[in-house]
This record gives structure tokens, sequence and C-alpha cells, in this order.
């Protein structure tokens, strides 16, 4: 089945339409040692809304802020018809301790930010960041309704976050009459799909799309990687490659060299490239609503964006299900068990209808 960036999808229980690749700006400005100089994002900005894509994301504290300058820079022409998406939460400015976290006072202070660099007057979807385990979620949500009825903030939506406290928050959001969140945003791919046991449901259930980051596990689904990796991992040193990024995160595992292998040999049996087929299966995994790509140059966007061409056969989904599999652990494999569908189900037949 071939998608376009123009065969919109809703974001969750909202009625927002969205493409479902979403492009990622962190990579707009080289401040934070990394990513792409104006004339190159301003290209990388073309190709993608050129296609019909109208999803952005970005954050307050990427690339020190370049990002949402350029972002909004590139998008004065057609704001109206793009769906721009930023964050807050992270360490604006160091040495100040309310200049971080999900407290009011930080999210009022970074949300207006956000409004001047990118040279509007409303942000279209504003994400908690990350959880900070102390601001209560009264606060971050009556901030965040407060914001939705100013129209500064048209959506929102959560990242970074547990199950149970982003629940939570949709129930006490829902019976105080306040803005819902409508997006979760999480790390989700073919080696990171610990996502499936509790994250992604309860998503689908209480109405948020999920938009996932890092769809291509840092680069390790690209293709780039081999088993002489997993020996230079011991002396790489902190250089600032994503390479040596992926070293400290210990990405570079034998478990996920060996499910990069079937991208790869999946990639050469569809005439695709492995970032292709990586893309291919996030993009039509249950519950998701548009990965987020990145990329430093326009023919690495082209590529990935060729991810839309992809039709993957049962066959393949399979092999890649099978090697990336996860436990689900308690109690979710119990309750899946045969052992308690026997004792309390019986012999009942029940379809499904949802």
């Amino acid at each position: 089945m071939s998608l376009t960036l123009d065969t919109y999808r809703q974001l969750g229980r909202s009625g927002l339409r969205v493409s479902p690749l979403a492009l990622g700006a962190a990579t707009f400005g080289t401040e934070s040692g990394w990513g792409a100089e104006p004339d190159e994002a301003r290209k990388l900005f073309d190709v993608y809304v050129d296609r019909g894509g109208n999803f952005i994301d970005t954050a307050d504290t990427y690339s020190n802020g370049s990002s949402e300058r350029l972002l909004g820079e590139f998008a004065r022409g057609n704001r109206e018809s793009l769906v721009l998406a930023t964050k807050y939460t992270t360490l604006r400015r160091p040495g100040d301790p309310n200049a971080r976290g999900a407290h009011r006072k930080n999210l009022f202070a970074s949300v207006e930010t956000s409004l001047r660099r990118l040279n509007t007057d409303y942000i279209d979807l504003l994400y908690l960041h990350v959880w900070d385990f102390t601001t209560p979620v009264e606060e971050i949500l009556r901030g965040l309704d407060d914001l939705v009825r100013q129209g500064k903030v048209l959506y929102v939506g959560i990242s970074n976050a547990p199950a149970w406290q982003v629940s939570r928050m949709q129930a006490i959001a829902d019976l105080r009459g306040w803005s819902p969140l409508v997006a979760l945003q999480i790390e989700y791919n073919l080696i990171e799909r610990t996502g499936e046991r509790d994250l992604i449901p309860m998503a689908r259930e209480m109405g948020l799309g999920v938009v996932p980051y890092s769809p291509l596990a840092g680069g390790l689904l690209t293709g780039k990687y081999g088993r002489d990796d997993l020996t230079a991992a011991n002396t790489a040193s902190a250089d600032g490659t994503r390479k040596s990024f992926n070293f400290a995160l210990g990405t570079l595992t034998e478990r996920n060299l060996a499910i990069a292998d079937v991208v790869k040999e999946i990639a050469a049996e569809s005439g695709s490239t492995p970032a292709q087929v990586g893309l291919a299966w996030a993009l039509r995994r249950p519950g998701v609503t548009a990965p987020i790509i990145g990329a430093r140059t326009p023919s690495q966007l082209e590529t990935n964006l060729g991810a839309l061409n992809v039709d993957l056969s049962a066959s393949h989904l399979a092999r890649l299900d099978e090697v990336s599999a996860i436990t689900l652990g308690f109690p979710h494999a119990m309750l899946a068990s045969d052992h308690i569908r026997n004792v309390t189900a019986g012999d009942m037949k029940l379809e499904h209808r949802r």
C-alpha cells in the first residue's frame, strides 16, 4: 500500500490532520555540534513541504534555540498550512532552577519564547517534553488548558512519561473539562518496542496518537553498523558523532545488530534501503500516527520519504516481528496465556469488533 505525505491522518482524539511522516527539525542548526547549516535546513524544509508534508517537530532547546528560529523563518510564507509542534521542560538557562521542568512558570516562559522564535501567534501542538517527577499533574494540566483558552496553543501532548501518569492526566482532564492530551511522543522502533507493553495500548484506549521519535534507532537500522563496531565501542571516544552517542547509550549489542541484519536482508529482497524498511514497519504499526524522520541532507530526506512507497509482505512483517520480539511481562503475558483464557472464558466464542 503506497502512501504520500498528503495522505493525512487524524491526530489522536482531535480533528487535526497531519502527514503520516513528520519532519524532525532537531537537525536545523549546528549549535549542538551536528545538524544542518541554515541553507541546507531550508532545503530540507522545502523538500518536505513541496511533497505535501505539513507536520514539523521541534523543541525549545533543539540547537540551542536555532531550530525554532529557523523553522519560524522558513514557515513565514505558509504558516497556516503547517502543523508546528514544539516542546517544553528541558533546561533553557543553566543556573536558573525555574528554567526547567513542567511547572507553570517554566511552561509560560517557554511558550512565550517559542512563539517569538517561531514568529507565530500560536503553537499547533505543545508537548510536555520530559517528565520531571515533581510538578503536580493538576498544575500541568491547568497551565496547558489556560494556554489553549488563550489561543496560544491549539492542542497538547506529552512525551517521555510513564503510562500510568499519562492515563491519570487524561482522566483528570476529562473530568474537569480541561484540554485533553491528543499526542504521545515516544521512542519506538524495531529495536525499542517496550512501548507495546503499556504506553501504546494506553494511547489507543485514551485517544492519543502515537508519534514515534528515533524510528531508525539512532541510525542502527540504516545498515551502517557491523560486528566490528561491537569491539570498537570499547575504544570509541566521545567525539560528538552519532556513532559515539550510540556507544554511550549501549545501543550497539549483538541482539540489535541481529535485528539490523534482518532489516538489511528484507531491504535487499524488496528493492529498498534498510532505512526505508525500518520506517515502513513503524508507519504501519497499530496506534502510530506519524513517525518523526530526521535528515541532515536533502538526499537523506528523499531516501527516507521513499518509505511511503515500501509495501512489506506478510512474510517480511513476520520476520521483523520475530527477530525484534519482546516479552510483555506481567500482567500482560499472564493475561494472554491459554490457562487464563480457559479459566475465564472457557469455550465461549467472542468476536472482537474494535
